[in-house]
């Protein structure tokens, strides 16, 4: 079997399901997303460009001509795989939106929602599916864990910015892996991480497993609001460290200075393409305050998804490194 992983390729339909068995090792290898969308082509995404498969040469190509159309009965057999043929046990996860599989790999689905006195109880019809390959890249944050590292035991607190789909989950993860387990070159021990894994993407837990490795010395709480999460954990696992992925709402952010004052370091992230950009969103401009974050990781997507552009000291208000 190829580098896509069996419990992906096992939760296709049998017919797209031999679209990725006979495609090319390193195409495959390499798949991000998998679109499934009733009656319209099966597409394939990878460094931000879609790829059709082609049922004249039987190979994926980068242009929608003679491409292979997704039926309802490709979706049905798809979701019906991805939950393992008992939908009711996956009901919680549907309401959300997504299911976690084994691996880590997350399913978005649309459809139609059933909503009841304001929340989603069930999603219906199921019309489109999106299966993200989670992939861990280790030592992906090398380049960057020296300007995190305060002391033997110690972070910064640390404010990611990155535009979708640039590896700030990814590199999150290596952050918590690193930080959690030490690392040796720095004569860093490793500390308690608590990680708020509201949509299970950093620890990619199945049945309340990690599936990813975020090392010996962290706690998890998959599928939990950050902001009670984060009150959650700070009382109950003495955390040093909490991490969060894209943090938005003001509530979210209220909780944040709970946890600073709780005596914890932080790591979070953010959607944006700089500070200039977040300094003019008024429900983000908080996150600058130099007495929550003192450090400032900005990703770019110019030279591939994870690239780290600039590294920010807000304290001393200047940059660390520039790409």
């Amino acid at each position: 079997m190829n580098k896509l992983s069996e419990e992906i390729i096992n939760s296709l339909s049998p017919k797209i399901k031999r679209f990725f068995i006979s495609a090319d090792y390193k195409f495959i290898s390499d798949i991000e997303e998998i679109r499934l969308r009733v009656n319209r082509p099966l597409i394939v995404n990878m460094n931000n460009k879609d790829y059709f498969f082609n049922i004249k040469t039987d190979k994926f190509c980068d242009n929608n001509q003679n491409t292979y159309i997704t039926t309802r009965e490709d979706i049905e057999q798809t979701f019906q795989l991805i939950c393992k043929y008992s939908i009711h046990s996956f009901l919680d996860d549907i309401k959300k939106g997504f299911i976690t599989i084994k691996g880590g790999h997350r399913v978005g689905i649309g459809g139609k929602a059933i909503v009841e006195k304001d929340e989603i109880k069930n999603i219906k019809h199921i019309s489109s599916l999106n299966i993200r390959v989670s992939r861990e890249i280790k030592n992906c944050s090398k380049n960057v864990i020296k300007y995190i590292i305060k002391s033997q035991n110690e972070i910064y607190n640390t404010l990611i910015i990155s535009p979708p789909q640039c590896g700030k989950t990814t590199l999150i993860r290596d952050l918590v892996r690193n930080i959690s387990t030490g690392i040796n070159e720095y004569k860093f021990k490793g500390i308690k991480v608590a990680v708020i894994d509201e949509r299970n993407e950093i620890c990619g837990s199945y049945h309340g497993i990690p599936q990813k490795d975020v090392g010996i010395r962290t706690d998890a709480i998959e599928s939990c609001p950050k902001d009670v999460g984060i009150m959650m954990l700070l009382r109950s696992m003495s955390p040093n460290v909490i991490v969060t992925d894209e943090i938005g709402s003001t509530k979210e952010i209220e909780s944040l200075y709970s946890a600073l004052n709780g005596g914890v370091s932080l790591i979070t992230s953010v959607h944006g393409s700089g500070i200039e950009d977040i300094r003019n969103r008024k429900e983000l401009n908080t996150l600058l305050d130099k007495e929550l974050f003192k450090r400032v990781i900005v990703l770019s997507c110019k030279k591939g998804a994870g690239t780290i552009d600039k590294v920010y000291d807000l304290e001393e208000k200047r940059c660390l490194f520039i790409a």
